[in-house]
């Protein structure tokens, strides 16, 4: 029997599913309204004085008046946030900072005011309403449900409190939810990774688990050690868990691998949260793509990106955009963020309602010869290759071989096999009969005779993990990227192989 919680769940889920329905079908009415709003709430902020905002009066006015920026370009105004000045990207002082690990800029420190804090909370929530009014189902709401995250310890700078996002959002779970929710809060503080996770299997083992929330790579070690602990697989040890929740990185690569250690399949549900917004979550389980929030107090702009690094790309809205294009997503957002490149790419899987699918990094790509690989290349040939065979894959990332010791040039696949190919030829055949069709400058190159066809270097069990561990991202929002358009990653972790 249904419990009040689920029952009450449905007939709110159908409220949320009617309000989500009645913005999507009027998308370009919406943008218009949250860039008004935009405009007018911080004209005058010092980033609204400097950029003559009390002047624009349409799209084309910000265009010629807020360049696009990254947050290198946004760090002398986003220093003056942090040093705790008032009133400079948006009213006020924000309530916190996503403090998250730049690559190149050190330390990043993403403001999260009070006007965008909530559409976070609200996207997730949204995101399961929307499963529930789907398909019917409501019983998940009375198991345990485990959100893997950071630590919700929070520093304090200036008077405003810094943590990871996860973290951060750990004290937003609904009250509703905080008897359902685990890991223990003393648990959820343990930094180290690996001591977290361990803890995790300890407490939630022998619950009655139904959801699972996470990036894919930390959950995979989560059931790994739970299989370790128990002898059996991940839907024997929880007979009621029917829903994985993910986000930060593509599911595909992972799917085999985690239908093997789960011994069944569950419904999943894909979202796209980060710390400059929550920008989509997955509305429909046989539908490809997420719906992008387009009433979230996020207005969105688009850069092809192969046009991106040419000195005046074209920037466009939502109206214009094109499906199956790789698009740089700019977003301006009531945190204060202006004409900003998260440094994403997308592409629109459909235009009525828009949902996007994230095809990888702007600066993750590999041309080292001309060839324009990005992320979702190398994911879907690699998901077309051990399509319908044993081969199972833990992690995997791409680098270019510019200065092979014999041989022309070629790309060097690192894959962590958890069941290797009977047949490596074959697989190597396979994924570059899919990268070749998915990317006509590969092909033009492999013909050319100017790359040969790729590489495998496989990766001992954990290789991965111990890279992570190595540069001090074990855990957290931290990932492997897919591809690199050069060899650090990749000669890091070949190095790791060859140590004990």
């Amino acid at each position: 029997m249904a419990s009040i919680k689920a029952a009450l769940s449905k007939p709110f889920a159908k409220y949320i599913a009617k309000r989500i329905n009645k913005w999507a079908s009027q998308p370009v009415e919406t943008q218009e309204k949250v860039f008004q709003k935009l405009i007018k709430e911080a004209r005058n902020t010092v980033f609204g004085k400097d950029h003559k905002f009390n002047t624009i009066q349409s799209y084309e006015d910000f265009k010629n008046q807020v360049p696009v920026r990254d947050y290198e370009a946004l760090r002398p105004y986003i220093e003056r946030t942090v040093a705790g000045e008032k009133n400079i990207l948006w009213k006020g002082k924000p309530i916190y900072f996503a403090k998250t690990s730049g690559t190149t800029s050190g330390a990043k420190y993403i403001p999260i005011t009070r006007a965008s804090m909530p559409t976070h909370i609200e996207a997730a929530r949204n995101a399961i309403l929307m499963y529930i009014q789907e398909t019917g189902n409501a019983k998940f709401v009375d198991g345990k449900m485990i959100f893997l995250q950071g630590s919700p310890i929070l520093e304090e700078k200036n008077g405003i409190k810094l943590g990871r996002l996860s973290g951060i959002v750990a004290h937003y779970v609904p009250k509703y939810l905080q008897k359902n929710r685990m890991p223990s809060l003393k648990t959820n503080c343990i930094e180290d990774w690996e001591t977290k996770v361990n803890a995790i299997v300890e407490e939630t083992v022998n619950e009655d688990m139904t959801v699972i929330s996470g990036i894919p790579s930390w959950v995979q070690m989560y059931f790994e050690k739970l299989i370790e602990n128990k002898g059996q697989k991940v839907g024997e040890i929880l007979k009621n868990f029917n829903l994985f929740i993910f986000g930060g990185v593509n599911y595909e690569p992972y799917r085999a691998k985690f239908e093997n250690l789960i011994g069944r399949k569950v419904d999943s549900i894909e979202l796209y949260p980060a710390s400059e917004g929550f920008f989509a979550f997955q509305d429909k389980q046989n539908q490809k793509g997420m719906l992008l929030q387009l009433n979230s107090g996020i207005f969105y702009e688009f850069i092809k990106a192969d046009e991106f690094f040419d000195k005046n790309p074209k920037r466009i809205t939502i109206k214009d955009v094109e499906l199956g294009v790789n698009y740089v997503m700019l977003i301006s957002t009531t945190a204060g963020l202006w004409a900003y490149n998260i440094g994403d790419t997308v592409q629109f899987s459909s235009l009525k309602p828009y949902r996007v699918i994230v095809s990888g990094r702007i600066k993750h790509f590999i041309s080292a010869f001309g060839e324009h690989v990005i992320g979702k290349e190398v994911e879907q040939a690699l998901k077309e290759a051990i399509a319908n065979t044993n081969i199972t894959v833990n992690e995997f990332t791409v680098a270019p071989q510019i200065n092979p010791s014999e041989g022309l040039p070629y790309h060097e696949w690192f894959i962590e096999f958890e069941t290797e190919p009977e047949d490596e030829s074959k697989l190597i055949r396979d994924l570059e009969s899919s990268l070749q069709k998915q990317n006509s400058y590969y092909f033009d190159l492999i013909e050319g005779k100017v790359l040969r066809p790729l590489v495998i270097t496989k990766i001992k069990k954990d290789g991965f993990q111990k890279y992570m561990k190595s540069i001090g991202k074990l855990g957290g929002q931290n990932k492997i990227p897919r591809l690199a358009n050069d060899r650090k990653i990749a000669d890091a972790i070949y190095q790791l192989q060859l140590t004990k």
